[in-house]
């Protein structure tokens, strides 16, 4: 999660909402993205959607069954979505997202192998986030 944090803060440096994301198999790191959303124009470019492109480029296939994802954000639905199709085996994040995260739409969004944790290092997620905000009040 600390990986993630740190992509995270490349966000929030770039003016973007402040989510981070990292894909490891193992103890290697196969995958890791930011959001985008604002320097590509392009309302896809969520930190798990650059980190899912990344990873699957790195290991050669679209299906990311033995990997982890660690995300500073509960994802949203359309991540949720890729998650799901990709069969991701795990998610981990921090900050609850009560108001766009997945699990307000349903838990069943992820694939039925996926297991998830949340909480980890929360209050230092929600930090970032609630410094983003901050800054644009």
């Amino acid at each position: 999660m600390r990986l993630a944090i740190i992509e995270a803060q490349k966000a929030l440096e770039s003016d973007e909402i402040p989510i981070g994301a990292v894909i490891v198999v193992g103890d290697k790191v196969v995958g890791r993205g930011h959001n985008m959303v604002e320097s590509l124009i392009d309302v896809t470019a969520h930190a798990e959607i650059m980190a899912i492109t990344a990873a699957a480029s790195t290991i050669g296939g679209k299906y990311l069954t033995d990997c982890t994802i660690y995300v500073t954000v509960e994802p949203c639905p359309m991540c949720a979505g890729a998650l799901a199709w990709s069969q991701i085996g795990r998610v981990v994040y921090g900050a609850a997202d009560p108001k766009r995260g997945y699990s307000r739409f349903g838990k069943e969004m992820l694939h039925p192998r996926t297991e998830v944790v949340s909480g980890v290092l929360s209050a230092e997620c929600e930090e970032l986030m609630n410094a983003f905000f901050a800054k644009l009040r």
